[in-house]
């Protein structure tokens, strides 16, 4: 049976909350990329949100707070075949600004890209 093949994708959504974070933490954008290679390692990481959503924490290197300090980032898995998955980060956010994201922010991510 061949590997599942996992490809990561992100939505101008997340593209515009990381580029805010990154102003204050120098350090996202290298942490976000070994984040990535962590993701496609471990696709199942994080806390399952149900309807093929995940949270997952992640550390920011120069905020110097672990992951429970660090950001959150959701992902949505999509499964275009037996070997092909497609892992779209939503979005992400500080912990230290936000607690948490309401389902109607998510569901509005999802249906601005055409998901729902």
């Amino acid at each position: 049976m061949p590997l599942m093949k996992y490809r990561i994708s992100v939505t101008l959504e997340f593209l515009r909350e990381m580029k805010h974070l990154s102003k204050r933490y120098k350090s996202l954008k290298e942490d976000l990329r070994n984040f990535g290679n962590d993701l496609l390692l471990n696709p199942e990481q994080g806390v399952s949100l149900g309807n093929n959503l995940r949270k997952i924490r992640i550390a920011i290197t120069s905020k110097n707070k672990g992951k429970s300090g660090g950001a959150r980032v959701i992902t949505y898995t999509i499964i275009w075949t037996e070997i092909d998955t497609e892992i779209k980060l939503l979005t992400i956010y500080d912990k230290s600004e936000r607690a948490n994201i309401t389902d109607k922010e998510i569901e509005d991510i999802l249906k601005q890209n055409g998901i729902l």
